[in-house]
């Protein structure tokens, strides 16, 4: 009976959305990994991914969000486990140490953590409560909980995925609720430590050491891509050079150059989306964001109607990570943001973005499921 009344509460609307938008990355990966031989083993693992990220979303219905919540801290551990493992035994690739072997296979648990932080928090706001709104003092222990896992993103180093972590917590804070004064305490020292690294010679100059060569060569480019076009800043370059290619209905599926002629560097997994504005142009690339916004406000939905504060802040948070994958990697491709390695969700190529997210949105289907269930 209650599996019943689960299947029936089921927004079977959003699961459509969502298999939609991963069969459009299917396409764009078939594109993009296309040889002569026939299928690609790229697009054949990214089939097996999606298939499994199905499995793994319906599987994510089952149990009730509580328990998933009561696991939350668990979670969060094992996460952190993984990091350091991926700190001492992880395979190194392209400049950055992120991933643990499985085999023929390799696990990414800087993913894994994003979605272990955002259940960790709601947990911990959710069992806390401020009435009045949360004091900076209140934060101590949640900013500890992010700055953890923080730490050991940066040293793989992952800049992408630790501004990934920094912004979703930052907006789940302000959904569980912050009092305006600690706001603007936040900000007046946000602006204190931004003019200090504006303004201040030897401390611009030592956080600019600090920093690896690529990640100065990236901040360079988004300045002033045409400095190096063809080395920082040809990422940027030739993202642009395609989605501008494309203009309004796109050069046709396969047709595109900068895609099918290699121009564009990660054409498969960060600038896929340059791909598609490419190949199905201004119309193709508009209705894969309506098609975005339209599941992100679902989850807004979701979020508003949940039964109580922990159904509220896990969807919140999960809304808000994806809202800032969809922004921040379009914004790369289009130019308006600097290049920072972040996947397009359910459409970039990768087991372990496409598996993750695919958990996430199942948890946001359990919670909207439940929403009128008056028994767990």
């Amino acid at each position: 009976m209650l599996e019943r009344r689960l299947l029936g509460n089921v927004p079977w609307g959003m699961v459509a959305l969502i298999i939609a938008i991963a069969l459009v990355g299917l396409s764009a990966v078939y594109s993009t990994t296309y040889a002569a031989s026939g299928l690609s083993s790229l697009f054949k693992k990214q089939l097996v991914w999606i298939c499994l990220g199905l499995i793994v979303m319906f599987a994510a219905l089952v149990p009730d969000y509580h328990t998933v919540g009561r696991y939350a801290y668990v979670l969060y551990a094992l996460s952190i486990f993984f990091l350091i493992l991926v700190a001492i035994v992880g395979r190194t690739g392209m400049g950055a140490q992120r991933w643990l072997p499985i085999g023929p296979f390799a696990f990414q648990p800087s993913e894994l953590a994003k979605l272990s932080l955002v259940l960790a928090l709601a947990r911990y706001f959710a069992e806390d409560p401020k009435g009045g709104g949360y004091e900076l003092r209140d934060l101590l222990v949640p900013g500890a909980m992010v700055l953890v896992p923080l730490v050991l993103v940066m040293k793989q180093p992952d800049l992408g995925t630790a501004l990934m972590l920094l912004f979703t917590s930052s907006l789940i804070v302000v959904l569980a609720g912050i009092r305006f004064k600690t706001v603007m305490t936040v900000v007046m020292i946000g602006a204190v430590v931004a003019s200090a690294v504006l303004f201040v010679s030897p401390v611009r100059s030592k956080i600019w050491k600090s920093l690896k060569p690529y990640q100065q060569k990236r901040i360079t480019a988004f300045i002033d891509p045409s400095s190096d076009p063809l080395g920082s800043g040809y990422h940027a370059t030739q993202a642009k050079i395609a989605v501008g290619s494309g203009q309004t209905t796109g050069k046709g599926f396969r047709k595109g150059t900068q895609g099918q002629m290699a121009f564009l560097p990660e054409r498969h997994t960060d600038f896929i989306f340059a791909v598609i504005a490419e190949e199905r142009g201004f119309i193709g690339a508009s209705l894969l964001i309506i098609l975005y916004l339209v599941l992100l406000l679902t989850g807004v939905d979701a979020a508003k109607s949940a039964k109580d504060k922990l159904g509220s802040l896990m969807a919140g948070g999960i809304v808000s990570m994806l809202s800032l994958y969809v922004f921040i990697n379009v914004g790369m491709a289009t130019g308006i943001l600097p290049v920072v390695g972040v996947p397009l969700p359910l459409v970039s190529y990768g087991g372990t973005s496409i598996v993750t997210t695919f958990l996430a949105l199942g948890l946001l289907l359990n919670i909207q499921s439940r929403r009128f269930m008056l028994f767990y």
